[in-house]
């Protein structure tokens, strides 16, 4: 069984989109097994935050610039890749330590993620974007 999920982004951001994967699970009515995500770009990348705290994703947004910040920013001069703009490769270069792939254990019909974790796609890039996820669930 799978889908793909569409989300529309606005610039650097992450998006928390745990409760339409958590819908999908349900309306399978999938009980055991695990979920596979894809995001289908390699300018942005997925991953399992906390979600209680917004600030979390604001530091942690804060720190990728500060590893990879946009390549118009003077310590970048020596990025080749410029040709899709200054923000481009600094986010291949996010999306390179940053996860592009989630498996997530599901069982009684839920996805077994802590208290506090929430599935984000984090946008990289500055410009609007409609990303996708590829999602696939197998029972076991």
């Amino acid at each position: 069984m799978n889908t793909v999920f569409t989300i529309h982004t606005t610039g650097p951001a992450c998006h928390d989109f745990t409760h339409q994967v958590a819908a999908w699970l349900r309306d399978l009515g999938a009980q055991e097994g695990v979920v596979t995500l894809l995001v289908r770009h390699t300018s942005c990348s997925l991953l399992i935050q906390e979600n209680a705290d917004p600030d979390v994703q604001t530091d942690l947004l804060g720190w990728l610039d500060r590893i990879a910040p946009p390549g118009d920013h003077p310590s970048m001069t020596w990025l080749t890749h410029v040709l899709e703009g200054p923000d481009d490769m600094p986010a291949h270069l996010k999306a390179a330590i940053l996860p592009v792939s989630l498996q997530i254990p599901v069982g009684d019909g839920r996805m077994m993620l802590g208290t506090w974790q929430g599935i984000y796609l984090v946008e990289h890039r500055r410009a609007p974007h409609r990303r996708q996820i590829a999602a696939v669930f197998q029972a076991s």
